[in-house]
């Protein structure tokens, strides 16, 4: 078999046309205590959004969670003949970080397989750790095991981000520290480099600092920062001083600021503003624009009841102008410590 450089692997950009994405339907009631009889509702419009322009993939538990997600698709009047659904049991549903991650050549596709272990967090996790095989053999596609230092390495697709030219942003919360939820015990940033090198076809990392507040991930960058194009990200800011988001994501601009692209250049950073603080059971919750998923149809934003959704709404909208930027209510779907982009996982086409 070939190494992973010989292979020439690409991870494309989000925006780049997709074959498919794949979501995990809703069954977990610890993730959303309280409110799980509307979130199957909150998937439903954002399944029929998606499947208006892409194959939708949906990971069920059972014959009767089928039938019940059926259901709610058939009322929300999404598209049918582009859904497929594969009964394969899962912890939980954010298949943004367990899920299959597509890569390319010239040859065509394959599946990178980083281990997922729960965000080094949870106990259960064995099951979402064998979506990206089982999506492998479905496709008839390599899936490639992710090895380094004699042992596989530990990522959730949420932590990056690329441009498919060539940079990845990351953060050093999520990947480096070496006491809070560790990935890779006695990794460094020259080891994370090589894997992204070696399975993804990246040139160069950027690192970012911290993420936000109340990201049970511990840093997850696709709450922070996002790629738009291929030299231009999105940064979430925070205007009150008082609030614990404000220094960190100053700082995070600070290095943007700094920060080179593959080809030298600096990227064009546009900030994204923050929503205003939610809470449940006293405790903050992660909510950020930044969270957007990219299908081929639209730019889906999770949207929180709040006068700055419609800034967000219109900066995305003026940088991605070649499909319709559209709000998904989000505020029921956050109580869950994520939203759009932590659900959804894209296949490139």
């Amino acid at each position: 078999m070939k190494s992973p450089v010989q292979h020439r692997f690409r991870m494309p950009a989000e925006w780049e046309p997709h074959k498919a994405t794949w979501i995990g339907w809703p069954h977990n009631r610890t993730d959303w205590p309280g409110k799980m009889s509307v979130i199957p509702w909150v998937y439903g419009e954002m399944a029929r959004r998606i499947a208006a322009s892409e194959e939708l993939h949906i990971l069920v538990q059972s014959e009767a969670h089928e039938k019940r997600a059926r259901t709610v698709l058939e009322r929300a009047h999404a598209d049918g003949t582009n859904i497929t659904y594969h009964r394969w049991q899962t912890n939980r549903g954010w298949t943004r970080d367990f899920g299959p991650i597509f890569v390319r050549n010239e040859s065509g596709t394959a599946i990178v397989d980083f281990t997922f272990n729960a965000w080094a967090r949870y106990p259960h996790w064995k099951q979402d750790n064998a979506i990206p095989s089982k999506a492998a053999t479905y496709r008839h596609i390599e899936c490639v095991p992710v090895i380094h230092k004699q042992r596989p390495v530990v990522l959730e697709g949420g932590a990056i981000d690329v441009n498919g030219s060539g940079t990845l942003l990351t953060t050093e919360e999520c990947l480096l520290d070496p006491k809070v939820q560790t990935r890779n015990p006695d990794y460094t940033r020259q080891d994370y480099e090589e894997v992204f090198r070696r399975y993804l076809g990246v040139k160069h990392t950027i690192w970012l600092g911290r993420g936000i507040a109340g990201d049970d991930t511990h840093g997850h960058v696709d709450d922070v920062c996002r790629f738009v194009d291929s030299s231009t990200v999105v940064m979430v800011r925070e205007d009150n001083p008082n609030d614990p988001n404000y220094r960190p994501l100053a700082e995070n601009r600070e290095r943007l600021e700094e920060a080179r692209l593959e080809n030298g250049s600096r990227a064009e950073v546009v900030e994204l503003p923050m929503p205003a603080p939610l809470y449940h059971a006293g405790r903050r919750l992660p909510a950020s624009y930044a969270n957007f998923y990219i299908c081929n149809a639209a730019v889906l934003v999770p949207t929180f009841n709040d006068p700055r959704d419609r800034d967000a709404l219109g900066i995305l909208g003026d940088l991605i102008t070649d499909r319709p930027v559209l709000g998904i209510h989000a505020v029921d779907l956050v109580w869950g410590f994520g939203t759009l982009h932590c659900l959804t996982q894209q296949e490139p086409g």
